[in-house]
């Protein structure tokens, strides 16, 4: 995850990859990454370019976290769980609008952007995505 400590000109270079669930993609072997690195960890390319992730996925694996890191003990309980998007990245991502007894395993979720963070009292406020379950229509 993003360091929520930014100086103001690193928060503006983040937000696209932050808002829009950007990731990077491996030219050479089609390795899918998230965060966009520099080189592939597959192949060690450096034909990287940008790519638009998916926003659903479904929930591989989760935890429940009781006893949270400074600075977090308000939200807890809260759930963190790896996501494998529509085209296969997996990612780990914090769970937002479930019960900790509803979340299961296969569970259809989307991404959604969420307040995280206010560095200091007039600073900037820090949003990242999260994943819900996926509403039904």
């Amino acid at each position: 995850m993003w360091a929520y400590w930014l100086s103001v000109p690193a928060h503006w270079r983040e937000l696209p990859a932050r808002y829009r669930l950007e990731g990077g993609l491996c030219r050479s072997c089609g390795h899918t990454m998230l965060p966009k690195g520099e080189v592939c960890p597959i192949c060690g390319s450096k034909d990287i370019v940008t790519k638009q992730l998916p926003r659903r996925g479904k929930v591989i694996s989760y935890s429940v976290i009781w006893n949270a890191p400074r600075g977090y003990e308000y939200y807890t309980p809260y759930i963190v769980a790896l996501i494998e998007l529509e085209d296969g990245t997996r990612l780990m991502s914090q769970l937002t609008d479930v019960e900790t007894s509803q979340v299961t395993e296969g569970m259809e979720v989307e991404m959604v952007l969420r307040k995280v963070r206010v560095s200091g009292e007039s600073g900037i406020i820090a949003y990242a995505y999260k994943f819900r379950p996926l509403l039904k229509k």
